[in-house]
């Protein structure tokens, strides 16, 4: 008998005789609460919102403190030392610079404590007060971090602004807060640079070190005021002298976070240290096992709240930092030199964090090889994922024991080795995961994924999925700072008296409840309140229903319901997550108009599968911009949306009738997307003006 089926036959007698039990244990539980009527949840483990999991720590500046005391010699920040930059010519022409770097050099805590302390007073000799504030304007990186922490030992506030922020919104950020001094990468000081005559208080200007000297920095100190120095000086003018710290009490504002403005301008959100270590603590108590031998991979933007409190926490722990970049993740990234490593590879991280958009690419990609590989490759992938499939969804027929054993070593092995074969927890936020896409990466990668709710607002902290949670869809149970609350939206048809499960608005409340927006005292009041016992809530926007076991699944956008021609009402964002299953889409943004019936959609190709689909078919086509025009392609994209749409059971009118199927892929630097990849509507629309109309044509 062929050894193949020997193997997989044998197994698959043990798991027949395996039964899954479901999971009845209660996560979230109801709990009274003050302020606004509504449906409200609290963490079953936890009576009342926590604050700090530390005995006499208040502040993300005690608490890094003690960290680097107590883990002294362990490894936290890594960086990866760039061996080489090398241009690669595509076969149209066009030139791409690619990167060769080699192993990751560590910086201990202890090392990292007295780096920090060094900035702390290198700010102090270059004139910078306690009373201005501080902005960083850089890419993730161990810098980023050793300026924020500097920072708050001399008790200054940190304005933190995405990399890829426009010249409009990056003025706004910085003029509102009055920033008096810049810290930033040399890309950045370029954009600085190009608007430095509407900066109004800017006066010092810290560049983070590259090799080589860059241009910019001349440039800088010959056309602007400005006091330019390097980051490397800075701390050397610390070091040489010291000046005592001046630490902040909880109630401080420890960073003025600008939103990624997916609807107009940046708000700046004022968190208190107090705000952020709430929720590093909720967090410290859920994921398992989390330790000095937790290596984690940092790639995306430190101005997110998503991987600034991750971080928090990872250091909080004893674990170690890798930094990476999204355009250097993995070895065929588009950065990676070929034949070398990418970020993942070279680190072999155990907890990761990633935005949905991500790990869509990683599942696309996974399926390309498979289906590029075919054969028995192919074969045995989709025997082990269905296998598998059947047994997360609690099937007695499907792979438990030595089968899984067998799948994992047979197939899975070569899949999670892309992420450095190591991950054992994977958190995604900020935005809605798919059910598909969650489920194919918790089977290929053999970790759970804890998908998280959170807002700026709320220092990213609300809800988060328990690691033995199998479930899809949903968001979790609140965190252990936080109370979860739903509250009645007549006008959408959203009651917390629904049946069979509670619906609203989601409402939060707890010390990770932000102190406002800056300089903004009417948005203020719109969206944060006060109950009768001093609880602060911020009502959120969104839509959720909880299910009987205390988790939240977040259903809807009060901003993103239009009502049709004929009364139907059309919920966008709901819709685009269902479509993006289709495997020929990168990005969509679905359209709907209050005169017409029916809905049309813009479409960013996923790029790979539609030449794929056109070499098979045999279409001939001068460039991928004139494939996107033909009728054929809009036809298949056409049929494969409306697929998608059936399998997630949405209604005719919500399936986009018509398309425009767009060459150029949306990203942070367009304008189009923010940081964490989320789409921006209003941007879009106007970018897109003259498409929209003619599909309405």
């Amino acid at each position: 008998m062929n050894p193949y089926i020997v193997a997989i036959f044998v197994p698959v007698l043990f798991s027949l005789m395996l039964r899954k039990t479901k999971d009845g244990k209660k996560r979230g539980l109801p709990v009274d609460v003050g302020g606004e009527p509504g449906y409200a949840i609290r963490n079953y483990r936890f009576a009342t919102p926590i604050e700090t999991h530390w005995e006499g720590v208040s502040t993300l500046a005690e608490l890094f403190e003690q960290s680097c005391k107590r883990f002294a010699y362990m490894p936290l920040f890594g960086s990866r030392k760039l061996i080489s930059r090398e241009k690669e010519l595509a076969p149209d022409g066009r030139s791409f610079e690619k990167l060769h770097l080699g192993d990751y050099v560590w910086l201990s805590y202890g090392e990292a404590f007295k780096s920090v302390c060094n900035f702390a007073s290198g700010l102090v000799q270059i004139g910078h007060s306690k009373d201005e504030r501080v902005a960083i304007f850089a890419d993730t990186q161990t810098e980023w971090q050793i300026a924020l922490q500097g920072c708050f030992r001399r008790s200054v506030t940190v304005v933190t602004i995405y990399a890829s922020l426009g010249e409009e919104a990056l003025c706004h950020s910085l003029n509102e807060t009055e920033v008096a001094t810049v810290i930033c990468g040399h890309k950045e000081l370029k954009k600085l640079i190009d608007i430095s005559g509407q900066l109004d208080t800017v006066k010092n200007v810290i560049y983070i070190n590259e090799e080589g000297i860059p241009t910019e920095v001349s440039l800088a100190e010959k056309s602007t005021s400005w006091k330019v120095t390097s980051f490397d000086e800075v701390v050397k003018l610390g070091r040489e002298t010291p000046v005592d710290a001046d630490l902040p009490v909880a109630a401080d504002i420890a960073v003025i976070m600008y939103t990624s403005g997916s609807t107009g301008l940046p708000k700046g959100v004022m968190m208190t240290h107090g705000n952020i270590l709430a929720t590093v603590s909720a967090v410290m108590t859920i994921v398992p096992g989390l330790g000095r031998k937790d290596v984690y991979l940092a790639y995306l933007p430190l101005a997110h709240v998503l991987e600034l409190a991750a971080e928090a926490v990872i250091a909080a722990a004893g674990g170690a930092i890798g930094y990476g970049s999204p355009l250097t993740l993995t070895d065929t990234s588009n950065k990676i030199k070929k034949g070398t490593k990418g970020d993942a590879s070279m680190l072999a991280p155990t907890l990761m964090t990633a935005v949905p958009a991500i790990l869509d690419r990683v599942r696309d990609g996974v399926r390309k090889n498979v289906h590029t590989k075919g054969g028995l490759a192919k074969t045995l992938f989709d025997i082990a994922y269905s296998r598998r499939l059947a047994a997360v969804n609690g099937s007695w027929f499907g792979a438990w024991g030595l089968e899984k054993i067998l799948w994992d070593i047979l197939v899975f092995r070569k899949v999670r080795a892309v992420l450095g074969g190591r991950v054992r927890f994977l958190l995604s936020g900020g935005a809605p995961l798919s059910g598909d896409t969650q489920r194919f990466i918790n089977i290929c990668l053999g970790a759970p994924i804890g998908q998280g709710y959170g807002l700026t607002e709320t220092c990213a902290g609300g809800t988060f999925s328990e690691f033995d949670d199998t479930s899809v869809g949903r968001v979790g149970a609140p965190l252990p700072c936080s109370f979860v609350k739903l509250i009645d939206w007549p006008e959408g048809g959203y009651l917390a008296t629904d049946s069979p499960m509670p619906r609203g608005e989601i409402v939060i409340g707890g010390p990770n409840v932000t102190a406002g927006y800056f300089k903004n005292k009417e948005k203020t009041r719109e969206s944060y309140k006060v109950d009768e016992r001093g609880m602060r809530w911020f009502y959120s926007g969104d839509i959720g229903r909880f299910h009987p076991d205390g988790c939240l699944e977040i259903i809807d956008r009060k901003k993103d319901i239009v009502k049709l021609q004929h009364g139907e009402y059309v919920s966008l964002g709901k819709v685009e997550a269902a479509l993006s299953i289709s495997p020929y889409v990168d990005n969509i943004m679905l359209h709907a108009d209050p005169f017409h019936s029916y809905c049309v959609a813009l479409v960013v190709p996923a790029r790979n599968a539609l030449e794929n689909w056109a070499s098979n078919k045999g279409i001939a086509y001068s460039d991928f911009a004139d494939l996107c025009q033909k009728p054929e392609t809009m036809k298949e994209v056409l049929g494969s949306l409306a697929k998608a749409g059936k399998e997630a059971r949405l209604e005719k009118f919500e399936i986009p009738s018509k398309i425009k199927l767009l060459a150029e892929p949306w990203t942070p630097e367009s304008g189009l997307v923010t940081a964490a990849l989320k789409i921006k509507r209003e941007a879009i629309r106007k970018a897109f003006a003259e498409d929209l109309a003619n599909l309405y044509a």
